[in-house]
């Protein structure tokens, strides 16, 4: 077993290795932008180097509706290129890049008389959605009539309903499919490091040549030099962009999205659930994610820092009623809801328009380059990040990937990717688990690699243990995160490595101080830190997760 101070050895080994090379390139940002570009760059054989100021995933990346989609709101913006490109990269990743990590999802759109997007409309959509795709998605949109509709989803309201449609998209764990694009880079030669802070712009003349860090558990500052650096920040975008030099600008809007979850038996959907809200009009989805079901997504001008931005009580209301309009017998109240949260879509003001509604606003990447050399992106979404990396890393380098790169970027699995089939991995897991869930989990989170996961627990089995009875998160999950996936804070295991937090009434709080012995151990925390950390901790979850009031 590694030594408990095994992951710090590894940190003070990255920070060194930061400190005295020279890299090509340096992305500023850990989100599913910033690791598919590392990982796009490093495949090319360059020398990388990838620095975050929090965790991976922790901003925008881990507030998404957890869909891997074609975008079949965005047609009837004209956003046909986007929606083409999605779906090439859904089925990339479906089948190539992370089959574990992204599976077939049916979504199911009910259509009620006087709704705002009549029923010949969204048949004529959804026949140019699979057009789009090809007609190599999962499978092709069916039209359901009442009776077919209500037999597949019993729990909607009867009245009003004119039939509506079956169509395919897919799902994801966002974290974990950040993360896996972080260990993919560092597989391919990059030198990752989180929780670390930029702190200023390294210039040779006028031009931007690296940045000042500041690794806050070491407490060391180094410079990192690079032959380009690569702005990834998101929502931050801006805030770095003046941390190098340069003057601080409006490059990027904000546009908040809240969801929130409740038990799923309470809605009582089966599968997902595509509605137009009868409160609005709006397009939203009825999400299944286990015991839960995740209801989203709203969308407003962001008015705070992506740092403070939480679901607001208006946003929860409108949600529940949202589904409440459509699952009657629901009767959900704030009393349901088990989490609430909200990102920042990142939208690029050249794509945003100049008024209120950033619904319709692109969600197509900008990169631009700024006059001391730094490489600013913006825009962009979860589902187009590999294709979005590649032309990153295209336009910042000046040279296209060679048909060979290109066809590895396409086609090298993320870690865990190279499974034969996720029921076959499933099997494999449970004949050492013996127990369904876990095996599902651990085969579901990291594919072909959940031996290594398990090894913890044969080692210890203490490990086995779940760490909340009625979820399939066991203690060895926690171990191999901080000893392989620079898990650091209680907010990077139970936020991110696992969505405890988001699955739990107190947010993980009470499964934080289960395994405080067990992370205390591994990152040489005394009693006096882990109390700390704790309390941090507490803060955290009250940062992301309580509901703003008026």
């Amino acid at each position: 077993m590694p030594l408990p101070d095994h992951a710090s050895v590894v940190r003070r080994d990255a920070c060194h290795a930061l400190a005295h090379e020279r890299f090509d390139v340096l992305v500023i940002g850990g989100g599913i932008t910033g690791c598919g570009v590392a990982r796009e760059a490093a495949l090319r054989g360059l020398r990388v180097a990838l620095i975050e100021r929090d965790d991976f995933a922790a901003g925008t990346s881990s507030r998404s509706s957890r869909l891997i989609h074609g975008g079949v709101r965005y047609l009837e913006h004209g956003h046909l290129h986007l929606v083409f490109e999605a779906s090439r990269e859904r089925r990339l990743q479906l089948h190539s890049l992370a089959p574990h990590l992204v599976r077939p999802l049916a979504f199911t759109w009910p259509v009620y008389r006087g709704a705002r997007v009549p029923r010949w409309k969204l048949r004529a959509g959804l026949a140019l959605y699979d057009a789009l795709a090809l007609f190599r998605n999962v499978g092709r949109h069916a039209s359901l009539s009442v009776a077919e509709l209500r037999d597949a989803e019993p729990e909607l309201a009867p009245d009003a309903l004119l039939g509506g449609f079956r169509y395919w998209d897919a799902g994801t764990d966002d974290t974990r499919l950040t993360l896996s694009a972080a260990l993919a880079a560092r597989e391919a030669g990059a030198v990752l490091l989180n929780h670390a802070d930029v702190t200023a712009g390294v210039h040779e003349g006028t031009q931007l040549v690296g940045v000042l860090v500041r690794e806050r558990e070491l407490d060391v500052t180094f410079a990192v030099r690079a032959a380009l650096v690569i702005n990834c920040t998101g929502p931050w975008s801006d805030a770095t962009a003046a941390l190098t030099g340069l003057p601080l600008t409006q490059g990027v809007r904000g546009a908040v999205g809240a969801h929130i979850a409740v038990p799923r038996q309470r809605v009582g959907n089966r599968d997902a659930i595509t509605l137009d809200s009868p409160v609005d009009g709006r397009v939203m989805f009825v999400l299944p994610a286990g015991p839960h079901a995740i209801i989203g997504t709203t969308e407003r001008p962001a008015s705070s820092g992506p740092d403070t931005v939480r679901a607001s009580g208006a946003e929860v209301d409108y949600l529940l009623r949202s589904v409440n309009g459509r699952f009657p017998w629901a009767a959900l109240t704030r009393d349901d809801v088990i989490a609430a949260w909200a990102g920042i879509r990142p939208l690029a003001n050249a794509r945003a328009g100049t008024g209120r509604d950033t619904g319709q606003a692109s969600r197509e990447h900008v990169v631009e380059r700024a006059a001391n050399g730094l490489v600013n992106v913006t825009g962009g979404k979860l589902t187009t990040w590999r294709a979005m990396a590649a032309d990153i890393v295209d336009r910042a380098t000046g040279t296209r990937a060679s048909s060979a790169l290109q066809s590895r970027s396409r086609d090298e699995p993320l870690p865990g990717g190279d499974i034969i089939s996720l029921e076959h991995t499933v099997h494999d897991a449970l004949v050492r688990t013996h127990d369904q869930a876990v095996a599902e989990r651990l085969a579901r989170a990291y594919g072909s690699r959940w031996q290594n996961v398990w090894s913890y627990a044969q080692r210890e089995p203490a490990l086995r243990e779940r760490v909340s009875s009625d979820l399939p998160y066991i203690g060895a999950e926690f171990a191999h995160a901080i000893d392989r996936e620079y898990a650091r804070t209680f907010a990077d295991l139970l936020v991110r490595r696992t969505h405890l937090a988001f699955a739990t009434r107190d947010h993980g709080v009470s499964a934080a101080a289960r395994v405080a012995p067990l992370v205390a151990a591994r990152l040489g925390w005394s009693d006096a830190e882990t109390a700390r950390q704790l309390a941090h901790y507490r803060d955290d979850v009250a940062r992301l997760f309580t509901i703003d009031e008026p």
